[in-house]
């Protein structure tokens, strides 16, 4: 079971980048899938999720009205478009699979991180 986030990279503030969280031996669409980041010296925290049979969406404030998360089950991949970006949003991007939104245990699958940075 693997899970592989991409789309990372170097983006001028007020820039949009589109992160992917493809997976391989898996169906995401049997999963919630989640997109978390961690910044520098902060603690990793979750910012948006669908859920797995009924595709409702979650965001935290921070990020909402200009991150939207998607799922394109024909592709099995997630995607995370981030729009109106901020210097704050630097961080390294992670998605995760388990069963429901809003829950992380040691089932839970985890890809590797790809690095957002927002900078002039």
């Amino acid at each position: 079971v693997q899970l592989q986030a991409s789309g990372g990279g170097l983006v001028q503030p007020g820039g949009s980048l589109r992160l992917s969280c493809a997976a391989s031996e898996f169906t995401l669409d049997y999963y919630a899938i989640s997109w978390f980041r961690q910044a520098p010296g902060k603690e990793r925290e979750g910012i948006s999720c669908i859920g797995s049979a009924d595709d409702i969406t979650y965001y935290i404030n921070s990020v909402k009205g200009r991150f939207t998360i998607s799922k394109d089950n024909a592709k099995n991949t997630v995607y995370l478009q981030m729009n109106s970006l901020k210097p704050e949003d630097t961080a390294v991007y992670y998605c995760a699979a388990d069963r429901i939104c809003g829950y992380t245990g040691p089932k839970t699958y985890w890809g590797q991180g790809t690095q957002v940075t927002v900078s002039s």
